[in-house]
């Protein structure tokens, strides 16, 4: 699957545009403390890893459409009252040809 931040892919043709899809860090119920947790350090590991499942679970969304492309992503970390965090990604579902 291509996964692009860009509205078009270099050497590919658009064929279809399949609907907007949205990946958000699987573990919303537990969320990431980073102010109730006092051995808990935000690093770059743990958000790696939230924006990791956010992508996982985009890409899933975006190969139940039958796309096998998503153009135009965003990437937003959200804060919860400032003490938890999530990544949400968004784009549009694609069908490319070459």
């Amino acid at each position: 699957m291509v996964l692009t931040t860009t509205d078009s892919i270099e050497g590919y043709k658009i064929e279809d545009y399949l609907g907007i899809v949205t990946g958000v860090s699987t573990d919303i119920k537990k969320k990431y403390s980073f102010r109730t947790d006092k051995n808990l350090e935000i690093t770059s590991d743990i958000i790696n890893k939230a924006k990791e499942e956010a992508f996982q679970d985009l890409k899933t969304n975006a190969l139940n459409l039958k796309a096998n492309a998503i153009v135009g992503i965003s990437l937003d970390v959200e804060t919860s009252s400032g003490v938890y965090f999530f990544v949400s990604v968004t784009g549009t579902a694609v069908r490319i040809s070459q």
